[in-house]
């Protein structure tokens, strides 16, 4: 028995006890190496704060002469025949406990300051002595006291947390007394009703969250997911079995228990709607409370001499019972012996596991290996890791919990200017790994999509993934050198393939499909096997065109040379077809990177190939001729010749153009996806891509400035025609609308067989519907301008305004406005020669009717023509010899200025400015090519390809493209 000795209050002073405690509060883990053991009793102690001064620090009672240290041997060898060390203190604290009320020592009622200073020691006695058996996880109650940050969430001001010294048994409740009284927010005395009644008013919570940066206290903390632990819980276990996920972080909160309540409720309520990305709490949270609070609480036997502390054993008593009940419903022996079977059960899985004997063991042990049984989701795909990086860190399933699941290393911040790191589901931290290393979506619907980031070295069934591709169950994904998962989708119940597709095929198994033409050869196939699926894919007609980056420039420029050259008897958009497999080909199967440079490429060829073009037509036409050499006018068979290539450089590089666009949307909408829109490499893809459209926009715009040039200046000779010709000549009829171009008069005939050619050219072309409109369009102002200024030119040398002239120009503008209506032109060519028609229109009038008007009402009648023009024409009417026009045409004043200053002819620069066509390409590109012309051009450049990769092999290696066997 430790000896003590009586102050004058005749209260015990135990002066060997006094400095192990005092130590304990002050160094803990000091005092604990020197006493050699654990501290066998600690269900509450006393706490240390990082912002408030810690109770510790309160003047200790002075200690006694003969306070010693001795060694652990000296110790035991002091206690005799008494029992333990441990024992001797339970036995000192249970004396303290029973020793007389009235006196004045440390820890009794007598003295308020020690009994406030003391107080967890009022709960040491129930779990001294007599405590019953523990279950398998009371081992871990004899771990060293850690540190507990609690953070008070607004409670105390200028306080961000409290740090609490506890063990592995002590309870929620407990450490809720403590942190209350760091707090300040305890106001009764130690075992009153009061601090009972203040500590049932607020909860531990345990709140999981993801902080802004550094420590979990900086203060950007958002706890997205809250528990509240039960009173009997035990905070310091729950902190060891259940460890936060990467990237996410957990602290414990001090609530009131209403507020805590509800935002539980209101966290499970999102997490049931949502679905995805939130770990699973329901579950834990049962599992976590009959793990750490459930078996290993005790309570002292009936033999012990210890009842429960004044003012709070009643109530703790009964939440004790009831947590045993909840948690030892179906007997603890028959939990104990199911533990026993799954332990079993799990060393049975490991090797040699047959002839070793299964017998008690190591809890941690016994965890370890139930963990190793693992049942895979049934409702949510999922990647089984094959083999990863560190076996200590990964594991073995990565269940998707959103429909688009990104792998990565992650980070605080990314690399550019500290913006912020990628979202990332899947943490993997093997160096190869980039921080967004790899994207999977699977939607309701199969197949999953599977995308590398850019630069990330990712592998689909053993072949280098350079785009996004489709992901099937039992898929092999590598990323990386180190991992490699397979990918598992129990919703398709079993609807994905029978066989693998990265087994080696089975003897006597069908050719693979065209599209494998130029895929790996070391995959188990024969040789005879992969020469036919080599010669169905080089005679296939699938819209399909596989090129490696080497050989793209070779074949791109065949294309454009083929197509500049007119060979052969490609279908109008041919060529845009064949270099639009292209496009594909490189957005679907070649690196991010690729598809910016095919696309510069290309558009410098198309622009290179259409200027040689446009020179040689120039230097056929030009447009100085020699002094003495008369000037041929141009037919509208000629012209249609000359225009033809340029037309289908029109036609194909917008239909190329509208293509190309779809994909650099799709481009940008996936970054926008992934989050990767301010990437400085797909901002530099972009604006490569933004040149070549720029490159392509200016051929449309080339090619359709020279088409209309050439076609206005054979149309320039052939329009003074409706000024001059009379339609009325003797035995003509007049044809009526649809007539073919025979039936019109002879003076209208070089004009309509104009337009009638670039009608057939634009058709011959297939040239976009918007581009056909805009190309007449502009043709019809040239028309109206042209004849409006000659006809205005015309009244002033000799009589030209009269009655009997403008009938035979209104009868030949009907004529022309009624064929195009026939050729499907009639509301472009009514709304470009309005201006004309309104001024032949004034002056058909009869003379008689004319004289009556006046300038008001002629202006009214007559709104698109301006004040010079009106004037002009009423100034110059033959009204007879010897008349002038009346004074009721004279302008007014306020018109007078615009009448003198104004210009009577129209300008030729405010033509309507060229729209490029909007919405999808024409071009078609999926089922098999019907067209024969454009089946052999696609053989032909497939043959090429081949001839190309043959030529890098040795000479005796080489061999010529094999011929599919007939069936």
């Amino acid at each position: 028995m430790l000896s003590g000795e009586r102050k004058e209050g005749g209260s015990p002073r135990f002066g060997k006890l006094h400095l192990p405690v005092g130590l304990w509060i002050n160094s803990p883990r000091k005092q604990l190496a020197k006493l050699g053991r654990r501290w066998p009793s600690a269900a509450s102690v006393k706490s240390s704060s990082s912002d408030t001064g810690s109770r510790s620090s309160e003047p200790l009672p002075p200690p006694p002469p003969h306070v010693e240290l001795r060694r652990v041997g000296a110790v035991k060898a002091a206690g005799g025949a008494s029992g333990s060390r441990a024992k001797r203190i339970s036995q000192l604290f249970r004396g303290s406990g029973t020793g007389a009320t009235g006196s004045g020592g440390a820890g009794g009622p007598a003295t308020p300051g020690g009994a406030q200073r003391w107080a967890s020691e009022k709960k040491l006695p129930e779990l001294s002595a007599g405590v019953a058996p523990e279950p398998p996880l009371a081992t871990r109650a004899t771990a060293p006291p850690g540190v507990l940050k609690i953070f008070g969430a607004g409670l105390a001001s200028g306080a961000n947390y409290k740090s609490v010294l506890a063990t592995a048994r002590s309870t929620a409740r407990e450490l809720v007394a403590e942190a209350l009284e760091r707090y300040g927010l305890a106001g009764s005395p130690a075992g009153s009703p009061g601090e009972s009644s203040c500590v049932d008013a607020f909860a531990l919570c345990d709140a999981l969250g993801r902080p802004a940066a550094g420590d979990v206290g900086s203060g950007d903390w958002r706890a997205e997911h809250l528990r509240v632990l039960g009173d009997s819980e035990r905070p310091l276990l729950v902190q060891e079995l259940w460890r936060a996920r990467p990237g996410w972080a957990r602290r414990f909160e001090l609530r009131g228990r209403e507020e805590a309540r509800r935002l539980e409720q209101e966290a499970f309520g999102a997490a049931d709607s949502d679905g995805t990305g939130a770990p699973s709490w329901r579950p834990q949270k049962n599992r976590s409370r009959a793990a750490s609070g459930g078996a290993a609480l005790a309570s002292p036997g009936p033999g012990s001499g210890s009842g429960p502390p004044a003012g709070s054993g009643g109530k703790e008593r009964s939440e004790n019972l009831s947590l045993r009940r909840s948690v030892s419903e179906l007997s603890l022996q028959g939990r104990r012996r199911r533990q026993q079977e799954r332990r079993q059960q799990a060393l049975s899985m490991a090797p040699g596991a047959a002839d070793a004997q299964i017998g008690p063991a190591d809890p941690s042990d016994f965890d370890q290996l139930t963990q190793c049984l693992i049942q895979a989701p049934s409702n949510r795909p999922y990647f089984l890791l094959l083999q990863g990086y560190q076996d200590a860190q990964d594991f073995v399933v990565y269940v998707m919990t959103r429909e688009q699941h990104v792998f990565g290393r992650g980070g605080n911040s990314s690399a550019r200017g500290g913006s912020p790191a990628p979202y990332v589901d899947t943490f993997l931290n093997a160096p190869d790994i980039l921080p967004r290393h790899c994207t999977v979506r699977a939607g309701p619907e199969p197949p999953a999509m599977v995308r590398p980031s850019r630069g990330a070295p990712v592998t689909h069934n053993g072949c280098l993934l350079l785009r996004e591709a489709e992901l099937h169950p039992g898929d092999l994904l590598g990323l990386g050198e180190h991992f490699l998962f397979m990918y598992k989708d129990p919703r398709s119940g079993g609807s994905g393939p029978a066989r693998p597709p990265w087994l080696p095929a089975r003897p006597g198994a069908a050719p693979p499909g065209p599209g494998w033409a130029f895929s790996c050869r070391l995959c188990g196939r024969g040789l005879q096997e992969r020469g036919e699926a080599l010669a169905a894919y080089l005679d296939g007609r699938e819209p399909v065109l596989r090129f490696r980056p080497r050989e793209e420039e070779a074949l791109l420029g065949e294309i454009v040379r083929a197509a500049a050259a007119g060979a052969g008897d490609l279908p109008p958009l041919g060529p845009a077809t064949l270099l639009a497999l292209c496009v594909q080909h490189s957005a679907r199967e070649l690196e991010l990177g690729h598809l910016p440079r095919l696309l510069g490429r290309l558009a410098r060829l198309i622009k290179e190939a259409v200027w040689e073009k446009i020179k040689e037509i120039g230097d056929r036409q030009p447009e100085n001729h020699p002094e003495g050499v008369p000037e041929v006018p141009l037919t509208p068979e000629a012209v249609s010749v000359e225009l033809r290539p340029l037309m289908l450089w029109m036609a194909n590089t917008t239909e190329l153009l509208s293509f190309v666009q779809e994909k650099v949307l799709e481009m940008e909408k996936e970054a926008d996806q992934e989050g990767l829109s301010s990437d400085p490499q797909l901002c530099n893809d972009l604006e490569l891509c933004d040149e070549a459209m720029a490159l392509l926009d200016e051929v449309i715009m080339c090619t359709f400035q020279q088409s209309v040039y050439y076609l206005t200046k054979t149309l320039y000779s052939t329009l003074p025609a409706l000024l001059d010709s009379n339609p009325f000549t003797a035995g003509a009829e007049l044809p009526g609308p649809g007539a073919d171009l025979g039936a019109m008069p002879p003076g209208l005939r070089p004009t309509l067989g104009v337009f009638q050619a670039a009608l057939e050219l634009t058709s011959q072309c297939e040239l976009h519907p918007d581009l056909v409109s805009q190309t007449f369009g502009y043709l019809f102002f040239f028309s109206n301008a042209s004849l409006l200024n000659s006809l205005m030119e015309r009244g002033q040398g000799r009589p030209f305004y009269q009655w009997s002239r403008a009938v035979q120009i209104r009868t030949n503008l009907d004529l022309v406005l009624d064929w195009l209506q026939g050729a499907g032109l009639g509301d472009i060519a009514t709304e470009f020669f309005r201006k004309l028609s309104i001024a032949v229109n004034l002056l058909c009038v009869p003379r008689t009717s004319l004289l009556k008007a006046s300038w008001s009402s002629l202006r009214t009648d007559h709104p698109t023509l301006t004040p010079a023009q009106l004037h002009h024409l009423l100034s110059h009417y033959q009204l007879g010899p010897g008349r002038g026009p009346p004074p009721a045409w004279d302008p007014p004043t306020a018109e007078r200025d615009a009448v003198d200053t104004g210009d009577i002819f129209e300008s030729f620069s405010s033509h309507p400015p060229l729209i490029l066509p909007l919405g999808s390409s024409r071009l078609r590109l999926t089922g098999p090519v019907t067209d024969d012309a454009l089946h052999r051009e696609l053989r032909r450049l497939r043959r090429l390809l081949w001839d190309l990769e043959q030529q890098e092999l040795p000479a005796n290696h080489r061999h010529g493209p094999p011929v599919a066997t007939p069936p």
